[in-house]
């Protein structure tokens, strides 16, 4: 049994949501190769490539929904299956911190990118 699994799911919004604020800054790639870093300011994730936030409400329902279709497929294929609004930008994300894994191995970022 991991650690995530111990915690309630309060715990583990309230854990992501600090990783997330650790983590902004950072370059990441949208699954169309877009480069894109976020802010964290209170509880919205401002992505430099967006006008309109992604509340953490919307961030913890991708979550959920990336927790389940892990659970029940063991991948996530792509932004759209979070089904939520800034899904492009979360799913790397996602990716990268290990909450999914994609089912075409990306991880989302390159190598390159993390070199820079």
């Amino acid at each position: 049994m991991t650690a995530a699994n111990r915690m309630t799911a309060k715990e583990q919004e309230a854990e992501l949501w600090e990783l997330l604020k650790f983590l902004q800054g950072c370059v990441f790639l949208t699954a169309k190769g877009l480069k894109f870093t976020y802010k964290i300011r209170d509880d919205e994730m401002f992505v430099n490539r967006k006008s309109k936030s992604i509340t953490q409400a919307t961030v913890f329902m991708a979550y959920s929904r990336a927790v389940e279709l892990m659970k029940e497929t063991g991948s996530v294929t792509g932004p759209k299956q979070l089904g939520t609004f800034g899904a492009s930008y979360l799913y790397p994300v996602f990716v990268r911190i290990g909450v999914i894994r994609a089912a075409n191995g990306g991880s989302g970022t390159s190598r390159a990118e993390l070199d820079e």
